[in-house]
């Protein structure tokens, strides 16, 4: 039993940690009005870590009922679907507070910011296509081809677009109001906190994950479906 429920314990230690020593580690100071706020570095990355491996896994899924029509496989590609789109609202709002504290506003129109919403719009989208449809087999289908339009688009929203356009973000042409908080920045302290972050919040988004699936799993079992 133990065996089997090492990495939710894991999730936990890890989350524990971080809340923590997250307040506690000494952090580098790189700007007058960055200062402490930089700790929200440990909540707000790792959310947005956590929504790409948690919508890769979706993607998998989806491939995987298109090549084997299984209700399970679409079962799991909706579950990690669904919870990766949580964790990118929660980029969004931890976001928001540390532009507010950063930028003056909690939305500026940042080619970043703008971007991410679009890509949970598009995830969005995919849920309303889900429920749109009562055909169980046509919605798994047509759902498992959107899902990956919709994870291949993540790429132009997240990654390039911001990239060429001036950004207030890290990364971003243009550096006018922003630090430039990356990976260079990251002191050997804060490494010590931000990877295990990663981690604790992405094998969190699993286990919910997996909850979520449970309870779908039943439902069909008790639809008949499976």
């Amino acid at each position: 039993m133990l065996r089997a429920r090492w990495w939710k314990i894991l999730s936990i230690i890890l989350l524990v940690y971080t809340c923590t020593y997250g307040f506690l580690v000494k952090v580098p100071k790189l700007d007058d009005r960055l200062q402490e706020s930089i700790r929200n570095f440990f909540f707000h990355v790792p959310m947005w870590f956590g929504m790409m491996i948690l919508l890769f896994v979706s993607l998998v899924y989806a491939i995987k009922y298109l090549r084997n029509a299984s209700p399970v496989n679409d079962v799991y590609s909706m579950a990690f679907a669904s919870v990766g789109l949580l964790y990118g609202f929660l980029g969004i709002i931890t976001g928001a507070f540390w532009a507010n504290y950063q930028w003056g506003s909690p939305w500026v129109g940042d080619p970043k910011q703008n971007g991410a919403a679009i890509a949970l719009l598009i995830y969005f989208a995919y849920f309303v296509l889900r429920g749109s449809l009562i055909d169980t087999e046509k919605r798994a289908r047509l759902s498992a081809v959107y899902n990956i339009f919709s994870f291949f688009m993540l790429f132009p929203t997240l990654w390039i677009l911001p990239r060429l356009t001036e950004s207030l973000h890290p990364g971003g042409q243009g550096s006018d109001g922003n630090p430039g908080l990356n990976g260079k920045d990251m002191s050997a302290n804060m490494r010590t906190v931000f990877y295990p972050a990663v981690i604790g919040w992405t094998l969190l988004g699993v286990w919910i994950s997996t909850l979520h699936i449970r309870v779908q799993l039943l439902k069909l079992k008790k639809e008949g479906l499976l």
